[in-house]
């Protein structure tokens, strides 16, 4: 998996961190979602973050993608040493 940061301060000083995502021939949005945050149920939010590639099912490879900062919801089901 390739993932970068750019960092870019806003004029109030604070830093913003977009992190991105550099796809692999064969990639699809579900396989992507599951390399970045363990989970198939976040594929939403990462094509909302990338409207202009909705329509590509399967990836070629150097597709630049925005890594939307989400917070990862544990299940309620596992038990608590997970």
């Amino acid at each position: 998996m390739k993932c970068g940061e750019r960092h870019k301060t806003t004029k109030d000083g604070d830093v913003m961190i977009n992190r991105q995502y550099v796809t692999v021939s064969g990639d699809m949005w579900d396989s992507i979602a599951y390399k970045i945050w363990g989970n198939e149920a976040y594929t939403d939010k990462l094509i909302k973050n990338n409207l202009q590639y909705k329509n590509i099912f399967i990836f070629p490879a150097g597709i630049l993608l925005d890594i939307p900062n989400i917070e990862i919801k544990k299940s309620a089901d596992l038990p608590p040493w997970k």
